[in-house]
């Protein structure tokens, strides 16, 4: 069975955004509402430092504690491993945000447009008619472009190719062979969530 993921090659991100533009305008989140955040790291203590970016969305973890929390069954998991929302059963409740151990979700209290002088821009007519208020939203892995044999925004776009997309059950798929050859690693592995997100390590300077 098919389980879609994403591999970041730390050593290639650049922290540019590009990812999180690219998911903004694929997506029309609103204003305030980004599925993908790029994190400024840095590791080890001076004058022995190493900076890296590292982007975090939504792990869609094989075991996601927010399934288990949805009590109306708004957040699901779908057959390829993509963690789902479903805007009409939302009740707002939150317990899905406070369950997720990344960060990853984001109650959206108001749909802001981007520039009031011109919130009818097709932008915000766009996001306005996607989202309503009081749910709570996340990354969805564009399923929709998936679903046309696409890859998800933030990888398509990225302009150094530090992001890949593919099957992780697949041996012999791109991601899988980064993972093993890279040692690619999970955030928080040793929650159990097993997230669907693995990093490439950053080289050491």
């Amino acid at each position: 069975m098919t389980r879609y993921g994403i591999v970041i090659d730390l050593q290639g991100c650049q922290g540019c955004d590009a990812c999180e533009v690219a998911c903004k305008l694929v997506n029309n989140t609103p204003k305030g509402v980004s599925w993908i955040k790029v994190v400024k790291k840095e590791v080890g203590t001076y004058p022995n430092v190493n900076e890296f970016y590292q982007p975090v969305q939504c792990n869609h973890c094989a075991k996601a504690p927010c399934v288990k929390a949805c009590p109306t069954g708004a957040t699901g998991k779908a057959a390829n491993g993509i963690v789902t929302m479903d805007y009409a059963k939302c009740i707002g409740c939150r317990a899905c945000e406070k369950a997720c151990p990344y960060g990853a979700r984001t109650f959206i209290d108001q749909v802001r447009p981007y520039y009031e002088d011109i919130a009818n821009s097709p932008y915000d007519k766009a996001a306005m008619a996607r989202f309503k208020v009081n749910v709570v939203t996340k990354c969805n892995l564009c399923s929709e472009l998936v679903a046309k044999g696409q890859e998800p925004a933030c990888v398509a776009r990225c302009p150094e190719f530090a992001m890949y997309f593919g099957d992780l059950n697949d041996p012999n798929s791109v991601v899988s062979k980064l993972i093993t050859q890279r040692k690619g690693t999970q955030l928080q592995a040793n929650l159990g969530t097993d997230p669907s997100i693995y990093y490439l390590p950053a080289a050491a300077k």
